[in-house]
């Protein structure tokens, strides 16, 4: 069963072995040690990103959620409901992982439409999503999703150009009021 969760200490242990693969393959930088001997400050960092009163300071409030597959840890998705100029070029209100042993087999496109369904519940009408314009797999699952392309710019002469995505939601509940 596909889920998305708030991060909790219940998920620990799937979380360190995704993180495994995501380490290996150089997508985190944190050692999987180093996350399960610091698992609980990540937790209450988290817990204070969400409210702009405590979020670290020159840091904008965002929520984490992970999906998981049944107790399998398959992705994470960050949800930031104000965005400043940096994420209006590059960023955006939502991005998201899924680890490298799951990779398409359509938990990307479930992930985003599980993060949109969050970004509506709290009141955002169009959210900006990105990805390098050489990512095929990101740029799939944002179309998948109803993203529109607005425009590819370039952030950093040393890195791939990036596509720029808007995606239009429908206020929450109007899916089912009109269908």
């Amino acid at each position: 069963m596909l889920r998305l969760v708030e991060p909790a200490l219940t998920y620990k242990a799937a979380l360190l072995e995704a993180a495994s693969e995501l380490y290996a393959v150089g997508e985190w930088d944190i050692t999987p040690d180093d996350l399960a001997s610091r698992f609980d400050d990540l937790l209450r960092e988290l817990a204070a990103a969400k409210d702009p009163a405590t979020a670290p300071a020159g840091v904008l409030p965002y929520e984490d959620f992970w999906l998981l597959d049944e107790n399998v840890w398959i992705g994470l998705l960050t949800l930031r409901t104000q965005i400043n100029e940096q994420f209006l070029r590059s960023g955006g209100h939502i991005g998201y992982v899924i680890r490298p042993s799951r990779r398409q087999r359509g938990y990307g496109t479930a992930l985003l439409r599980l993060g949109l369904e969050q970004s509506r519940t709290r009141g955002l009408q169009r959210v900006l999503l990105t990805c390098a314009e050489t990512n095929i797999g990101s740029r799939k699952v944002i179309e998948a999703n109803g993203g529109r392309l607005e425009n590819v710019v370039v952030i950093d002469e040393r890195s791939a150009p990036v596509r720029r995505y808007w995606i239009d939601l429908e206020p929450a509940g109007a899916a089912s009021e009109t269908g």
